[in-house]
């Protein structure tokens, strides 16, 4: 497709050469630039279309990368990167050592902070522009955020202190009344209000400083009555009593009115932030996204014309396994209800939330009150489940500890995209959640190995009423039938031996299950037998288990998906400090490296950190002195 303007712009300084008049066509070659991009790559394309014309107007207004432009969660950023001189490798995004789809430092100077969870942009900003004026640098901060991040504490955190130090702040509200799910929670409610009000200012000051430069049209649309704000809060909005200037609402597809205020934005000195109000529409200009529920949040590779997904699979997700089966349970048992943050689609749970409305609770982004919410839930003999995404989920890490296990309260918690998540990469990746659950005390820890396992660890959770219990499972699809030999029955802390062998032991916790028995396959036919044991269980351990490894063999590698400190350290722990026997058995853990592994495919992350079939089929030769296999010559055939 050929882009008249748009080819001609390669920075940010290329797009301030054209005319103004030029901006609305720039902006049409745009977002078809960014429909055609994630329709090859996939990714997250609503919030991108959302934001064209802002995104047009701030880098034409401001001087970019002097001035510092900071994306709340980044897959707003598409456009961004498009005209901030990753055009040219656009079509590399989310793909292995490609552009990344979220914003981070590394990959260009026009991305001053990494961003990729919600709300922490105005902080960020914030500290940013502290440190431009003690080195008396005058250059300007601008901080985009969506309306799912006021759902957040930690935005309000910031706002709250942008305000009382009275720094220069600009924090320019991207309002398209949806973040992934439906927006929830007083502040959607307020947005609204303001939205349909009929007049609104009580902006003295700063209607008199840029009101002159503005048409009075547009005048009227950003500073209105006093009225406004009657029935809201008394002096003003919410953000003037934060301590900001409130500007808006406006239109922000209207490139021209967004230009005039941006300048004199940019153009006038301020003694307090400034807040902007731009109403949006998310997947904008796109009409399967405009039209899709979800505004085409997170998609794979699509037809253009049609908006259709290339990519067909009967097969389930562990998110909607996890879903139906809740769903199911909570038929015979009223007590139980879900929790999520602002995450329902993406954890399975819109079919929980369509039959038991009033048992479903959707927090918005706020991880760390949905833990303590579910904690009073469970005070009053309710069976809370939370539902969040482990990379999310470290945001409550507090609340975990101190809300629900020092109190040993029965939450059960649903970690979904445990382990590596593909192109998604770093940020989303679900590498810790066994490391910093198994480690404190009152905690049930289980990861199942495929989704017939996690549909009876679900049951099994339900029946968990004296303590806190957490199950993991990845992101994507599964088999949903048990191993052969593998057992029905889930007990509290017990893990079993799928397979017999001799001299070496593989003890698994979670889905490489099904990579051990591929390369036990291929090492019986060079010879090797080695026991496949699951363990099922972080936290209680079967030692029981264990013993019977070690007594029995003279190797074991144990193999989870997560980092150091988790299954396999308390595994050593055991064998260490507790078991009474000593052995002489060689042990070797197989575990994430101590590094974040870059989004790629979830095939090239498993290959790249060497928990493949085949680097487990290494793994267990190396054990031998002499080795078994000629690994240079040989070719893995399961």
């Amino acid at each position: 497709m050929d882009y008249e303007l748009l080819d001609k712009i390669n920075f940010p300084s290329d797009l301030r050469e054209f005319k103004k008049k030029d901006l609305r066509q720039i902006s049409e070659e745009l977002r078809a630039k960014t429909i055609e991009t994630v329709s090859k790559t996939g990714g997250h394309l609503g919030a991108g279309l959302g934001v064209v014309e802002l995104t047009v107007a701030i880098h034409y207004v401001f001087n970019t990368p002097h001035d510092k432009l900071i994306w709340d969660v980044g897959h707003q950023a598409y456009p961004h990167k498009i005209i901030t001189g990753r055009k040219k490798n656009i079509d590399t995004l989310r793909k292995k050592d490609g552009v990344y789809g979220f914003v981070r430092r590394s990959e260009s100077e026009y991305d001053p902070f990494g961003t990729a969870h919600s709300s922490t942009a105005v902080s960020a900003g914030l500290g940013i522009k502290a440190a431009k004026d003690i080195n008396k640098d005058n250059s300007k901060v601008i901080c985009v955020v969506g309306d799912g991040a006021l759902s957040a504490g930690l935005a309000y955190e910031g706002l709250n202190n942008a305000g009382a130090q009275k720094k220069g702040l600009i924090v320019i509200l991207n309002d398209n009344k949806m973040s992934i799910d439906k927006p929830v929670g007083a502040m959607s409610t307020y947005l609204t209000r303001l939205l349909s009000s009929k007049s609104y200012s009580s902006l003295r000051n700063i209607i008199k400083k840029i009101s002159k430069t503005l048409p009075s049209n547009l005048s009227d649309t950003l500073y209105r009555t006093e009225e406004y704000s009657k029935g809201l809060i008394s002096g003003g909005t919410l953000f003037e009593e934060l301590g900001f200037y409130y500007l808006g609402p406006i239109d922000g597809h209207n490139i021209d009115n967004m230009v005039s205020v941006l300048e004199n934005i940019r153009d006038n000195k301020f003694d307090k932030p400034v807040f902007l109000h731009c109403v949006t529409k998310k997947g904008k200009g796109y009409s399967p996204a405009e039209m899709s529920e979800d505004k085409f949040h997170g998609v794979e590779k699509f037809d253009i014309n049609t908006g259709n997904s290339v990519k067909k699979t009967n097969l389930k997700s562990y998110s909607n396994v996890f879903g139906e089966k809740l769903t199911k349970l909570a038929e015979n048992d009223e007590k139980i209800v879900a929790i999520t943050a602002a995450m329902m689609s993406g954890t399975g749970l819109k079919l929980f939330q369509q039959n038991f409305d009033k048992r479903f609770f959707d927090v918005g982004i706020a991880e760390q009150h949905a833990v303590t919410m579910a904690a009073g839930l469970a005070t009053e003999g309710f069976k809370p489940f939370v539902a969040i995404y482990s990379t999310f989920l470290q945001r409550a890490y507090d609340q975990i500890v101190h809300d629900v296990a020092i109190q040993k309260l029965p939450v059960r918690f649903a970690i979904d995209r445990a382990g590596l998540v593909g192109s998604d990469g770093p940020t989303h990746a679900g590498s810790f959640d066994i490391t910093y659950l198994a480690t404190l005390p009152n905690f049930v820890v289980m990861a199942p190995s495929n989704q017939k396992e996690l549909s009876n660890m679900i049951e099994l959770s339900c029946e968990i009423n004296d303590t806190p219990s957490a199950f993991r499972f990845p992101r994507g699809t599964g088999s949903d039938e048990l191993f052969s030999n593998q057992p029905t029955d889930i007990n509290i802390g017990k893990g079993y031996i799928l397979i017999e062998g001799n001299d070496v032991a593989i003890l698994n916790l979670g889905t490489r299950l099904e990579k051990c028995i591929e390369a036990s396959k291929f090492l019986n036919q060079n010879n090797i037998y080695p026991t496949i044991a699951d363990a099922r269980f972080a936290k209680p351990l079967d030692t029981q288990l264990i013993d019977n490894l070690l007594d029995n063999h003279k190797y074991i590698l144990t193999i989870e998906e997560g980092s150091i400190g988790g299954f396999s350290s308390h595994v050593l722990h055991y064998i260490h400090n507790i078991r009474s026997k000593k052995d002489n058995v060689v042990i070797k853990n197989l575990i994430f490296p101590d590094r974040f592994v870059e989004h790629m495919t979830p095939d090239e992350q498993y290959q790249d950190i060497k928990m493949d079939t085949e680097s487990i089929v290494i793994k267990i030769n190396n054990f031998y002195e002499n080795k078994i296999i000629d690994i240079k010559n040989f070719k893995l055939k399961v």
